[in-house]
C-alpha cells in the first residue's frame, strides 16, 4: 500500500521529456502487438490511452497538450479523406453520397428521437440534441483504407461524401440548439449563418486553389511546401468555425478542392501521409481513448441502462442507413460492411455535441444543483458509445478492405502475358531530373513500385574518378527524389562508346518498356531540339517513348490537352500509351481533354469507358487537326502530342515541323511528345 501511495505521489507525470516518450512508445508498440493478433491497432491507441489516461492508471492528462495535438489529428483525418477521393468517382457518386448522407442522419433522427423522449425520457431539445449526435460521426476507420488500397473505391467514395453532410447537418442543429437554449434564434442569426456559410465555401473553393497553385509553382523546397499544406488546412478549419460550423468540414473542403495539386504519387503526398499516420492521427486516438471512463459502469444501473440505450440505438441506426444504401445501389456486402464500419464510430463530433450540451446549464434544483441540459449520465453514457461502436468500425471496416482486396487480387486481369512495365529516365542536367522523375512516377502504374530506371552514360574516352562521381551524385539525387514518393529507383551507370549506345543497349538488356527524355528548359525550342541523340533514339529503338519538357510542376497543371492524330489506333503501341496517359489522371486528377477525328475517338472513348476514366473530347476536322488545341490552350494548360515516325500510318505534315508549332503557340506550355512503341 505505501509503494502504490508513493507512486500515486508522482502521478500523473509531469515531465514532458518522459510523457512524450510513453506516448511514444505507445504508437510505436501497439501497432506491432495487434498485428500478430489481427486486432485494428486503431482499437488499440483507443484502449491505450484509456489505460494510461486520468481514468486509468493516470500516467497522462489530457491535457493541453493533449487535446491540441487531437484536434490537430481530428483534422487530418477529415484532410486526407478529402485529399485521397477520386474527384470523378465522387462527382459520378455524388447523388448516392447525397442519398446515403440523408439516409445516415434521418435515420438515427427518428430512432433517436423514439428513444430519447420514450426510453430515456428526456424533453424535446435534449432529444434533439442527443439525436442529432446518433446521426453524427467520425471517419476513425479510415485509415485502415490506405493499408488495403480501398481509398478510392466507389463504397469509401458514398460513405466520405455522405459524412460531408450528415456531419454538417447534424453540427448545425447543435449550434440552433444552444442558440435556441439562449433565445438567440431569430431572423438575424439564420440571415448570418447563410452567408457565412456561403463565403466560407466560395473562399475555400475558388480562392484556396489559386493560392495554392501560385505557392507550388514557386516555392520546390519540400519544407515550405508542407508547411504551407498545413496552414491551408487549419486556415480552412478556423474559416469553416467563424461560418459557424465545426472545423472537419473546413478540413475536409480543404482536401477536396487541393486533391488536383497533390498527386497520389508525389513526395508531397507521401510526406502528408506519413506524418498524419506516424504522429497526428495517433495522438487525436490516444485522446479519445483518455476520455474514457470504465467506473462510469460501477455508478449504477442509470449509467450502463443509458450507455447500452444509446449503443444499440447509434450502431442499429447506423447499420440500416447502410444497408438501405447496399440495396438502394446494388452494393455487395463487403462495401456496405466499408459504408457501416466508417459511419458507425461516433467520437469528435459526438464527443463535441455532449459536451457542449452538458456545460449548458438551464434552470436548479431546490437545492441550488445545475440543471444542464444533458446529464452527467448521458456523458458517461456517451464515453461508453465512442469506445463501443470505435470497436465496431474498425473491425467492420478491416474485415470489407481486407475482403475487397483479396477479391480485386483473385479476379484483377492476368498480365503475364504481357510486357512488364519498366520505366528507363536516362538523367545528365541536374535541373531537370525532379521533373521527370516526377512524371516518371505519374505514367506508371500506381502498384508498382521499383519499376524505375535511372540511367548515367559515361564516355568511355572521358571516363575518370571526377565523372565518376558526378554520375553517382546526380543517380543519389534521382534515387533520393523517387524515394520520397514511396517508389524504388534502379540505379545504373554505363561505359559506352556514346549516349545512343548506352541507352538502346540498356533498354535491350533490361526489357524497357518506355522511355523517359528530357529537353533543357530554354525560351525557345530550336528546329532541331531533338537533337541526332534523340533522333538516333527514336530511329533504332522501338520502345514507348515520352519527350518532356517543362516550365512548371507537373502536379500545378490544370488539365492536359492531348491531340491524337488519325489511324493513330491502327498502330501497334496505341494501348500501352493510352494506358500511360490514364495513368497521369488516375495518379494525380488532372483532367484529360483529347482531339481526335471520329473513328479514333470512338477508340479512345471505348479504353477510357473499361478503365472509369472521364475526360472530354473534340471532334477534330481532318486536315487541321492542331486548330481546336491552339484555341483552346491556356496557361497552366499541358499539352501532349501523340507522334509517329515517317512512313507510318499515322504520321502527319504538322510533325515535320513540330518546333515551329510550339514556339509559335504553345511556348509557355508543358508538353510532351509520346512517340508509340513499334
Amino acid at each position: 500500500m505505501e509503494l502504490i501511495s508513493l507512486m500515486e505521489s508522482f502521478l500523473p507525470l509531469t515531465n514532458p521529456v518522459l510523457k512524450f516518450l510513453i506516448i511514444l512508445l505507445i504508437i510505436l508498440l501497439v501497432p506491432i502487438t495487434l498485428n500478430r493478433l489481427k486486432i485494428p491497432p486503431i482499437l488499440g491507441l483507443i484502449v491505450a490511452g484509456a489505460i494510461v489516461g486520468p481514468n486509468g492508471f493516470n500516467l497522462l492528462l489530457r491535457d493541453n497538450g493533449i487535446i491540441l495535438s487531437g484536434t490537430a489529428g481530428l483534422l487530418y483525418i477529415m484532410f486526407l479523406a478529402g485529399l485521397e477521393m477520386d474527384l470523378g468517382e465522387f462527382k459520378r457518386n455524388s447523388t448516392k453520397s447525397l442519398v446515403f448522407g440523408l439516409y445516415t442522419f434521418f435515420i438515427p433522427m427518428i430512432l433517436g428521437m423514439l428513444v430519447s423522449i420514450y426510453l430515456l425520457n428526456l424533453t424535446l431539445l435534449p432529444a434533439i440534441l442527443l439525436s442529432s449526435m446518433f446521426a453524427s460521426h467520425t471517419l476513425i476507420a479510415y485509415p485502415i483504407l490506405s493499408k488495403f488500397g480501398m481509398s478510392k473505391n466507389r463504397a469509401v467514395n458514398i460513405a466520405v461524401g455522405g459524412t460531408l453532410i450528415t456531419d454538417t447537418l447534424a453540427l448545425l442543429i447543435l449550434a440552433i440548439i444552444i442558440k435556441m437554449t439562449t433565445g438567440e434564434v431569430n431572423l438575424q442569426f439564420w440571415f448570418v449563418l447563410v452567408i457565412s456559410l456561403l463565403v466560407f465555401g466560395l473562399i475555400v473553393i475558388y480562392i484556396f486553389p489559386i493560392i495554392s497553385r501560385w505557392f507550388l509553382k514557386r516555392y520546390n523546397d519540400n519544407i515550405s511546401q508542407f508547411i504551407f499544406i498545413l496552414v491551408m488546412v487549419f486556415l480552412g478549419a478556423f474559416l469553416a468555425e467563424l461560418a459557424g460550423i465545426e472545423g472537419i468540414i473546413g478540413a475536409f473542403l480543404v482536401g477536396l478542392v487541393l486533391s488536383r495539386l497533390i498527386p497520389s504519387t508525389s513526395p508531397l503526398m507521401n510526406r502528408i501521409e506519413f506524418v498524419g499516420h506516424a504522429v497526428f492521427i495517433p495522438f487525436f486516438l490516444i485522446g479519445v481513448g483518455m476520455l474514457v471512463d470504465y467506473k462510469a459502469f460501477f455508478n449504477g444501473f442509470e449509467t450502463i441502462k443509458i450507455a447500452l440505450v444509446m449503443t444499440i440505438t447509434a450502431t442499429t441506426a447506423k447499420f440500416v442507413a447502410a444497408w438501405l444504401t447496399q440495396k438502394t445501389y446494388k452494393l455487395t456486402a463487403d462495401e456496405r460492411r466499408l459504408v457501416f464500419g466508417l459511419s458507425n464510430a461516433q467520437a469528435a463530433a459526438t464527443l463535441a455535441a455532449v459536451l457542449i450540451g452538458y456545460n449548458v446549464i438551464i434552470g436548479e434544483t431546490a437545492t441550488g444543483e445545475p440543471i444542464r441540459l444533458l446529464s452527467e449520465s448521458i456523458l458517461n453514457g456517451t464515453i461508453v458509445m465512442i469506445l463501443v461502436t470505435c470497436a465496431i468500425a474498425t473491425f467492420s471496416t478491416q474485415r470489407g478492405a481486407q475482403n475487397l482486396a483479396l477479391s480485386n487480387a483473385s479476379y484483377a486481369p492476368s498480365s503475364l502475358n504481357k510486357k512488364q512495365e519498366k520505366i528507363l529516365i536516362p538523367i545528365s542536367n541536374p535541373a531537370t531530373v525532379e521533373e521527370l522523375i516526377n512524371l516518371g512516377t505519374t505514367i506508371k502504374s500506381k502498384a508498382n513500385k521499383n519499376n524505375l530506371f535511372a540511367l548515367n552514360i559515361i564516355n568511355e574516352e572521358n571516363a575518370n574518378e571526377e565523372t565518376e562521381t558526378n554520375a553517382n551524385k546526380l543517380l543519389d539525387t534521382a534515387l533520393k527524389i523517387s524515394s520520397a514518393s514511396d517508389n524504388y529507383m534502379h540505379r545504373l551507370i554505363r561505359h559506352d562508346a556514346n549516349a545512343l549506345k548506352g541507352i538502346t543497349s540498356t533498354i535491350n538488356d533490361y526489357g524497357i518498356s518506355d522511355l523517359i527524355l528530357g529537353l533543357h528548359i530554354k525560351n525557345d525550342v530550336s528546329s532541331s531540339f531533338l537533337g541526332n541523340l534523340t533522333e538516333d533514339i527514336l530511329n533504332k529503338s522501338k520502345t514507348n517513348t515520352f519527350v518532356y519538357k517543362h516550365l512548371q510542376p507537373l502536379a500545378t497543371i490544370k488539365r492536359h490537352l492531348i491531340l491524337v492524330p488519325p489511324l493513330a489506333e491502327t498502330e501497334v503501341g496505341f494501348n500501352l500509351w493510352m494506358t500511360k496517359v490514364f495513368n497521369i489522371t488516375k495518379n494525380t486528377g488532372i483532367k484529360l481533354h483529347f482531339y481526335a477525328n471520329e473513328t479514333t475517338l470512338s477508340t479512345i472513348k471505348e479504353l477510357a469507358s473499361e478503365q472509369s476514366i472521364s475526360g472530354i473530347y473534340t471532334l477534330n476536322i481532318e486536315g487541321d487537326e492542331l486548330t481546336n488545341v491552339q484555341t483552346d490552350c491556356k496557361a497552366n494548360d499541358g499539352l501532349i502530342f501523340v507522334m509517329s515516325r515517317p512512313n507510318k500510318p499515322s504520321f502527319q505534315p504538322y510533325m515535320e515541323d513540330m518546333a515551329s508549332v510550339l514556339n509559335l503557340h504553345f511556348k509557355a506550355n508543358n508538353f510532351i511528345l509520346i512517340y508509340p512503341m513499334q
